[in-house]
């Protein structure tokens, strides 16, 4: 999902109204559990105050599910959430610090540029022992395959 933009960051706080999205609408939406957006709001990764109704309840923005789902995919490629609540500080506090967003983005992006090499690497391993086990599977002769028990 390259297509998710941030949010548009407001100038001032804007009060949110009851016609916003209940906590149950949002994990249905950003696939991320009720647990899980109570934790993301209780340790500083939403980008602003997930606001309350009259009752306490939360109401969440679209602008909140866009950022929901982009910290949805850093941390499904890895990124801590160390890194995901200094970069919703950086968004939350609006224009001006993009070349800091910008290097935290580019760090996160070189980790998982390694984890996809590994992984390639990993996968090209497995690859080839099932391209081997096919064939002697096929020729009927697995059993000369390695076995450390003879």
């Amino acid at each position: 999902m390259t297509d998710v933009a941030e949010p548009a960051m407001r100038t001032a706080p804007t009060p949110r109204s009851n016609t916003g999205l209940s906590i149950g609408q949002v994990a249905e939406r950003t696939e991320l559990s009720v647990h899980a957006l109570r934790f993301y709001e209780r340790e500083g990764l939403m980008t602003s105050p997930v606001g309350r109704d009259a009752a306490g309840r939360r109401v969440y923005t679209e602008d909140d599910v866009q950022w929901l789902t982009i910290c949805n995919r850093l941390r499904a490629s890895g990124m801590p959430l160390t890194a995901i609540r200094q970069y919703a500080e950086l968004v939350g506090q609006g224009p001006g610090n993009e070349p800091a967003r910008l290097a935290l983005l580019r760090e996160h992006q070189d980790r998982v540029a390694t984890r996809i090499h590994e992984l390639t690497d990993c996968y090209d391993l497995i690859s080839d022992k099932v391209r081997v086990y096919s064939e002697h599977l096929a020729n009927g002769d697995a059993d000369r395959l390695w076995n450390p028990h003879r």
